[in-house]
């Protein structure tokens, strides 16, 4: 996700002739977007309290939404990762004790509205969050609950079919002993916070890259 905005921020601030919006890039950020939904759905299963994960998240999509649309007027982000994120853990509470065979094909159901709707043009787009959005919608992260929720669904079922217990697969696992590991899980427990940052570091790394070439010209 962090190389995707990386291209994204070449192409979109500096021009460079790089096609995000389809092609090996755009399925990249996809496929990384996908694990992330993934992940989240397993995670949610281990979590005590998802109303209040999902509340704290929901918050900082709100923020950046407003952010984006302050600093990149007309590039707001409406419903975008973070805010999908929180939607789902908030409702994650409803469908936690449903059995990962139901999950499953809930989640395929979901997956297989949200192409039907993807299809549709809308009057408005005040269901942009469920993916029912007007003609020339544009966001520039996107992530409805249809079908994206499907996916959170299926990482709901795989947290119940591979960790019932819910404890490690792998309890005596040398990885939290080696700095690569150290690294992962790190990033892994933070990973809302580097979410957060990466791209404010990237755009700013960026300018003084492209400013320090400027002066040596």
């Amino acid at each position: 996700m962090v190389t995707f905005h990386l291209l994204y921020d070449l192409a979109e601030f500096y021009h460079l002739p790089l096609d995000y919006q389809k092609g090996l890039i755009y399925y990249t950020g996809k496929m990384a977007a996908t694990l992330f939904i993934l992940i989240a759905g397993i995670s949610s299963f281990f979590s005590s309290n998802n109303l209040r994960r999902g509340i704290k998240i929901l918050l900082w999509g709100f923020i950046i939404y407003i952010v984006t649309g302050v600093a990149l007027p007309g590039s707001n982000i409406i419903f975008g990762i973070l805010q999908f994120l929180g939607t789902s853990m908030i409702l994650a509470r409803i469908f936690m004790g449903l059995p990962s065979p139901v999950l499953m094909v809930m989640g395929a159901l979901l997956l297989l509205a949200g192409r039907y709707t993807g299809t549709l043009t809308w009057p408005h787009n005040w269901l942009a969050w469920l993916g029912l959005v007007r003609d020339g919608f544009f966001s520039v992260d996107y992530y409805p609950l249809l079908p994206w929720f499907g996916v959170f669904l299926w990482g709901m079922a795989l947290g119940r079919m591979f960790y019932p217990s819910k404890r490690s697969l792998f309890p005596h696992s040398p990885l939290p002993f080696h700095p690569l590991g150290r690294s992962l899980l790190f990033l892994g427990r933070h990973s809302l916070t580097i979410y957060l940052v990466h791209q404010p570091v990237i755009l700013l790394l960026l300018y003084l890259f492209f400013s320090g070439c400027k002066i040596v010209k």
